[in-house]
């Protein structure tokens, strides 16, 4: 098997017009959202401008991160020290970082084979702990039936707030992810679906909500100065109240995102293109497994996630050992301690240790690899060809 040469952590260039608007920033020297001229807008209103649109959403917050737009969203709502917040028990670690970061704490929900939220173990946590909101993670892009998940929520007076920094850009029967519930929170990292190397956008369709949350991020009674904010009555009997988080995005970055809003539809079908070969290549491997994707969801395919069932621990480090040796780079989320950005609920030692022997023996077995656009649809095939020939190398039964 010929190795596979790609770079698994390289991105596409940043656009020719956002270098430009970049350097026309730098020049300027006015890189704090609010030092603009008096007849100007800044970069980071404008961005707020074109992602409330993009969207479909009222308003739109640019903040220093996805965590910063998640911990804000979770504060303007009112949740602090003590409080439960509902979250699923595999995501990544700025989810209960987000909770934790408030004094919050977080009560973990299983979840299906299918990566995504089990709506019978949220119900029964709904009751078990009181907790009256659900920081919902769309963990590596998966959308649990969102329909059905907003009446549970409604049905018992739960708050929904989204974490979208692996749904930019994917919807539910035609509903994008991040306008189901009271907030949308995405990320600008460079993994994720636009690239300014740290950013985030926190979205609502509630003025009382985002004044709060723009009043939190600092912005020093400023807040006429948003590129999508409710008008200065909604500020008027918070302004004295809130704290300042700086949480704010830089003009710097603002520029460098604005012009990969307009591009955004097309690449998350370049993604699916990718995805949806290699996801149909390891389908018709008996040895792995593909999580289900809904005929209501429109994914963004920038990673792909599969599974090795009946695997052992010390079949699967080889697997992962095989195919770093013909260039493919794995992340197994069932290793004992945690590489990079695989931590699991186990070692997030500020959430307090929680039974999920279902999430637990999912993610025994669970790979995850990136899909950067840099890679070709043939370039594609080949990381197919090398997934499947490692896998037919195990031990397992069925295998050739």
């Amino acid at each position: 098997m010929k190795p596979f040469q790609g770079n698994f952590t390289l991105q596409e260039p940043i656009p020719e017009a956002a270098i430009d608007a970049a350097v026309e920033v730098m020049r300027s020297g006015r890189l704090h959202r609010y030092n603009a001229a008096a007849e100007q807008q800044s970069p980071v209103a404008a961005l707020e401008a074109a992602y409330a649109d993009y969207q479909g959403a009222r308003f739109c917050l640019a903040c220093a991160s996805g965590g910063a737009a998640m911990a804000l969203a979770l504060r303007a709502h009112g949740v602090g020290a003590g409080d439960k917040v509902l979250t699923n028990a595999f995501t990544l670690a700025p989810v209960p970082g987000a909770i934790a970061a408030v004094g919050a704490e977080a009560v973990l929900v299983e979840i299906t084979e299918d990566l995504v939220l089990d709506l019978s173990d949220l119900d029964a946590k709904i009751g078990a702990s009181g907790a009256r909101t659900l920081l919902l993670s769309h963990m590596r892009g998966h959308l649990c039936d969102m329909e059905a998940l907003c009446d549970l929520l409604t049905a018992r007076g739960v708050t929904l707030i989204e974490d979208c920094a692996h749904t930019m850009g994917a919807s539910w029967n035609g509903r994008k992810s991040g306008n189901f519930g009271l907030a949308g929170c995405f990320s600008a990292q460079t993994y994720k679906h636009v690239n300014s190397g740290e950013g985030g956008l926190l979205t609502s369709d509630d003025p009382d909500f985002i004044a709060r949350a723009i009043l939190l991020s600092g912005s020093y009674m400023l807040y006429d100065r948003h590129g999508a904010a409710p008008g200065p009555e909604a500020f008027a009997s918070l302004r004295f109240d809130m704290p300042n988080m700086s949480s704010r995005m830089d003009n710097l970055r603002a520029a460098i995102l604005l012009p990969q809003i307009s591009t955004l539809d097309a690449n998350v079908d370049r993604w699916n293109a990718r995805y949806d070969l290699i996801a149909a290549r390891l389908a018709e491997c008996p040895l792995l497994r593909v999580p289900h994707r809904p005929a209501p969801e429109r994914y963004v395919g920038s990673s792909i996630q599969f599974r090795v069932p009946g695997a052992s621990a010390d079949m699967l480090e080889a697997y992962v050992t095989k195919a770093a040796a013909l260039g493919v780079d794995l992340k197994w989320f069932g290793r004992a301690e945690p590489v990079a950005f695989t931590s699991t609920h186990h070692s997030w030692r500020y959430v307090p240790a929680q039974s999920l022997p279902h999430t637990d023996r999912v993610l025994a077995n669970l790979m995850d690899m990136r899909l950067p656009l840099t890679f070709s649809l043939e370039d594609c095939a080949h990381i197919a060809d090398i997934l499947v020939h490692c896998a037919q190398d195990l031990s397992l039964p069925g295998a050739a």
